[in-house]
């Protein structure tokens, strides 16, 4: 078995993994942040591989094809971590596009993959995703929705890349007389 196998036999491991937690649903957005070159063993921004942005894209692909899930790929900070996405979700969720074209040197190789294999993409400046994966520390805390939550897997990372998953909940209000869960006990009014 080959290392780009390996990898996507590992990845499709971790999606299964994660699924099974955030429970993601049709429409939900699923932000991807990825360095390929973590995945080879280099340093972030330094050895982008289409091969393995390939690789990604696809079993993702994959993944939205079985689940319904929306995903945007988070580009490099040369474009201030704007991100790909098909146009129909953009507009669906009224996200303001930007004019910008991802390439491997200002975007990354897995943005620039995504750009140029998705139906009809565009980039946006700002998401707040249901849940994300980041593969290489590639900080995509930025484009979750408040209040994430940690998912684990047993699989740490893809190749050299360590691998971070979260999903997300609504924020709990109310202090110490609220309710977080409804039951027929706490559902009529006294």
């Amino acid at each position: 078995m080959t290392n780009l196998e390996m990898w996507k036999q590992d990845f499709t491991s971790l999606l299964d993994d994660f699924q099974k937690q955030a429970k993601l649903e049709k429409e939900d957005i699923l932000v991807i942040g990825c360095s390929t070159s973590e995945v080879i063993g280099e340093k972030i921004g330094t050895a982008g591989s289409e091969e393995i942005a390939a690789m990604i894209f696809n079993t993702l692909s994959d993944f939205r094809e079985k689940t319904g899930v929306n995903i945007a790929f988070q580009c490099c900070e040369h474009l201030n971590r704007a991100l790909v996405l098909e146009k129909s979700v953009a507009k669906t969720n009224k996200l303001p596009q930007v004019t910008v074209i991802p390439v491997r040197q200002a975007g990354g190789a897995m943005a620039t993959y995504a750009f140029n294999s998705m139906n009809n993409p565009v980039v946006v400046e700002h998401i707040e995703a249901d849940a994300g994966i980041d593969i290489g520390d590639t900080f995509i805390g930025m484009h979750l929705k408040h209040v994430a939550v940690p998912i684990r897997s047993k699989i740490k990372q893809i190749g050299a890349a360590h691998v971070t998953m979260a999903n997300t909940r609504p924020k709990l209000i109310g202090g110490a007389r609220a309710l977080y869960e409804q039951t027929i006990e706490n559902s009529s009014c006294h």
